[in-house]
């Protein structure tokens, strides 16, 4: 594994930082920059939303940050789910109150990510991966699931993730996750992919 990069465990005190890399990472992702979008364009509101996920997901210590800040991986470990009830109706009044009529189409990206999420084995789920906009194209982000991916190797555990651009499939399949469904967004919405990487 290429050394120059260094990871520890996210904690409560990344929060924003956390939060700042996933929200200006996905800004224009195909999927979540279609879902969140407002008539008017604006994005100021997504960052909301993105720190519930990762206040959901800090209650574990399964996600990692690069030391530097340039990317961070959002994992549930096996056994775990992505926010607490009292998080989940923070997240539907955000949807409420930021998207308005289109809060539904929201709500139904969700149900069918989750309608599509495998539950016959436990696994750890990455739920985010991003790389702030200014370090892409440095391989830090893939370095840093690969990082992540030998811890979970060590456990001897399987993996899964939905792609919301189809841009990084490849990206996936090179580390292991192989292709196992798809399903689109309501409205003829754009793509998901959900991928599998077996247990090592």
């Amino acid at each position: 594994m290429d050394t120059q990069h260094t990871a520890r465990t996210t904690t409560s005190a990344d929060l924003e930082l956390a939060t700042d890399i996933i929200t200006l990472a996905f800004a224009e992702d195909p999927l979540w920059g279609w879902a969140l979008a407002l008539p008017d364009g604006r994005i100021d509101h997504h960052g909301a939303f993105w720190r519930l996920f990762l206040e959901g997901a800090l209650r574990y210590s399964s996600s990692w940050i690069t030391e530097a800040g340039e990317a961070t991986s959002v994992w549930i470990p096996p056994g775990g789910n992505e926010m607490t009830p009292e998080q989940e109706e923070r997240l539907e009044g955000l949807a409420l109150e930021y998207l308005g009529p289109r809060a539904n189409t929201y709500f139904e990206v969700l149900e069918r990510l989750e309608s599509a999420h495998p539950r016959s084995e436990d696994h750890y789920y990455l739920s985010l991966l991003g790389t702030h906009p200014d370090q892409r194209g440095r391989g830090i982000g893939m370095w840093l699931l690969q990082h992540d991916l030998e811890l979970i190797d060590a456990e001897h555990a399987p993996a899964y993730l939905e792609s919301s651009n189809p841009a990084n499939n490849a990206r996936y399949e090179r580390v292991g996750f192989e292709p196992v469904g798809e399903f689109s967004a309501p409205n003829n919405g754009p793509m998901v992919t959900t991928m599998w990487r077996t247990a090592r």
